[in-house]
């Protein structure tokens, strides 16, 4: 019974201690899995805070496993497997009067294939530990003509989960 309370009350100071957006300065980095119609794949981000509220950052996506093309038997190429992307989040898990350990972050990307916003969610059980939800959806796409097989490929609704990080 003692290791129970124990063990209880570490969880529940990890918990108590953990920051999911700290303001300017606050670095994070995400690692996880990318899921999408047509393929799954890595998700690698990071996020360096400029402000209370406002953080700038980096994503790179890579397909591993995605469907052939019926017709041809075709793979898709590199260049669809393939996403880089610069990002602006609004950090509201202070606004929105969150538990300090939850963020909830909005935002904005511009990648190689599309203009687009995402919408996401930490929640850090330690100070450098959390797991992380995020979804994301173009506005713009560049080519919209286009028709190769592979085009659609990280330029389409895609929801991304996996571990968060304090850099």
């Amino acid at each position: 019974m003692r290791k129970i309370i124990t063990l209880s009350l570490l969880l529940s100071f990890g918990l108590i201690s953990a920051q999911a957006f700290k303001g300017n300065g606050d670095v994070k980095g995400q690692v996880g899995l990318n899921l999408q119609d047509g393929g799954t794949g890595v998700f690698v981000s990071s996020d360096f805070g400029i402000g209370e509220n406002m953080s700038l950052g980096l994503t790179a996506n890579y397909l591993l496993s995605v469907r052939t093309n019926p017709l041809t038997d075709e793979n898709p190429s590199f260049g669809d497997r393939v996403d880089l992307k610069a990002r602006f989040n609004a950090n509201l898990g202070n606004v929105m009067q969150l538990e300090p350990n939850m963020d909830i972050y909005p935002g904005l990307d511009l990648g190689l294939k599309n203009f687009g916003a995402h919408l996401g969610f930490r929640y850090f059980f330690t100070d450098g530990f959390g797991l992380f939800g995020e979804a994301g959806v173009p506005i713009a796409k560049y080519d919209k003509n286009s028709t190769d097989f592979g085009h659609n490929l990280n330029n389409q609704f895609t929801l991304n989960i996996g571990a968060s990080f304090n850099l």
